[in-house]
């Protein structure tokens, strides 16, 4: 629980590819932190998630069938409607469908909660990792390594010393994609979810199909990768592995849909296509983020930091005697 090495790794495979046993230590470092992640998680989901496939796929479809109900409650209450007529400019009145308002009401409640599960599991995580240091290690020593916590969530750094860098640029290419998706939805509905159709030069258009074509080519090439087992990352497989790339590239894909079904002026398939899209993204964030794959990008830049804070005050203390 101490170790920083698992997070260390980064699975770039060449310790599996040298070594003369085939003994995949890339795998076992892989299967060490989905124990770890089940440990830090104090909701026992990750556990649950890691161990049964029933808990993994039941909790995706039990929060999605939930969204569905909820689109169910706003029609039948008179929150939403759903409008045949077109704008102006010809497009579909998606806000009359999904008032933007309740939806951010509802973003800012779940990235609350993402917060919160998040936060807590890492500062579990810190505790662990930390162990008794953390009355013997002084405050300095954190606030001069500061800067590791967002120049390796950033950059993942480490994986650029791995000898195929292939890898860790779609990595960085998916991160990228992952972050601008998830700022627009979380963070900036109103400007992106707007009745105006806008020039596809518009920053609104133009990062939504940057974030699309990054999440949907990354994805597919992870996806064939691993079914053809091309790297040694890809040789094993588990079912939480998949999940995660299937809700992404389908939450890529539903999203560019109902983007281009609402300027192309078809009302009922927008509607329809939204609330697909929503019933997937929702899951893919409230169960990948904090339980699943996506929480190792908290997890590592974490620990890269916490090992540095280490090695710091190591080197003070050897100075002063």
């Amino acid at each position: 629980m101490q170790s920083p090495e698992p997070w260390l790794c980064y699975y770039c495979g060449d310790c599996s590819d040298a070594c003369p046993q085939n003994a995949e230590p890339g795998e076992s470092v892989m299967a060490a932190r989905r124990y770890l992640t089940s440990l830090y998680d104090w909701t026992g989901l990750s556990y649950k998630m890691y161990s049964s496939k029933a808990w993994e796929f039941g909790a995706v479809f039990f929060v999605g069938l939930l969204v569905i109900l909820g689109f169910v409650y706003m029609l039948a209450t008179g929150h939403s409607t759903m409008p045949t007529e077109l704008t102006a400019q010809g497009g579909v009145q998606l806000n009359a469908f999904a008032p933007v308002h309740i939806i951010k009401t509802f973003d800012d409640i779940m990235g609350a909660t993402l917060a919160l599960f998040l936060m807590s599991n890492a500062f579990r995580m810190f505790l662990q990792v930390m162990g008794d240091d953390i009355k013997k290690i002084p405050i300095k020593a954190y606030i001069s390594q500061i800067m590791e916590l967002p120049i390796n969530f950033a950059t993942q750094k480490r994986w650029s010393e791995c000898e195929d860098k292939s890898a860790w640029k779609k990595h960085m290419l998916l991160v990228a994609g992952y972050v601008t998706m998830f700022t627009m939805i979380v963070g900036f509905l109103p400007w992106f979810q707007t009745e105006e159709i806008h020039p596809i030069w518009h920053p609104q258009r133009f990062l939504g199909y940057f974030a699309t074509f990054a999440l949907i080519y990354v994805t597919i090439d992870m996806m064939i990768s691993r079914k053809k087992k091309k790297r040694a990352m890809h040789k094993f497989s588990h079912s939480t592995d998949w999940l995660f790339l299937i809700l992404l590239f389908l939450t890529s894909l539903t999203g560019i849909l109902v983007h281009f079904l609402r300027i192309g002026g078809f009302p009922m398939p927008t509607y329809i296509m939204y609330v697909i899209h929503m019933a997937i993204l929702v899951p893919m964030l409230m169960i990948e983020v904090p339980f699943g794959k996506w929480s190792h990008l908290a997890y590592r830049p974490l620990t890269v930091y916490l090992h540095k804070v280490k090695l710091r005050a190591a080197e003070d203390a050897k100075k002063k005697k």
